[in-house]
């Protein structure tokens, strides 16, 4: 199977993982904005960043839907929330349109406070001031607790672990 992994990566999390993706694979590994085409692969998988609760990369899958009908397409998203059911379900509300039947993975990515680019920083400064307000028992999302247990400090839950269900859905 010629196979596709595009990487959408501000931090260098999903690149990693999409170079692991690679490795276990086969499959060529490019950054999504370097992407020339989809048509020759039989499998395109898109490793996208989570920032503020979007998948970066969605926006190159949408425009291609149409040349990935009938080739085996995922996203797996890589952030700082836990891994769990509810981080995934949130993050499946970005799959919409051509993209609602499109699997979607995910793993804990790395926090890096002293690498934030300069706007980034400043959001989530007002973001940890608004939080810091709440007592945490009133967080409504999980990734809440993560952001504010990490702010200030740096953290990599980067796990090859996050990358057996993708590859268990590829042989299959």
């Amino acid at each position: 199977m010629q196979g596709l992994v595009l990487y959408c990566s501000k931090y260098g999390t999903s690149k990693a993982y999409a170079e692991l993706i690679g490795e276990a694979t086969g499959f060529t590994v490019c950054a999504a904005a370097n992407a020339r085409t989809v048509q020759s692969a039989d499998a395109v998988i898109l490793c996208g960043g989570v920032y503020a609760g979007k998948i970066a990369g969605l926006r190159l899958l949408k425009k291609n839907a149409a040349k990935l009908q009938g080739k085996k397409v995922a996203v797996f998203a890589a952030g700082l929330s836990p891994a769990d059911e509810g981080t995934t379900a949130a993050l499946k509300r970005n799959l919409t349109g051509g993209l609602a039947g499109i699997p979607l993975f995910y793993g804990r990515g790395a926090w890096k406070s002293g690498s934030l680019k300069t706007g980034d920083r400043f959001l989530c400064r007002l973001l940890h001031g608004m939080l810091a307000k709440k007592d945490a028992s009133q967080y409504e999302e999980p990734w809440m607790q993560t952001f504010m247990e990490s702010y200030g400090k740096d953290c990599d839950f980067t796990d090859r672990q996050y990358l057996l269900p993708l590859l268990e859905w590829l042989r299959s």
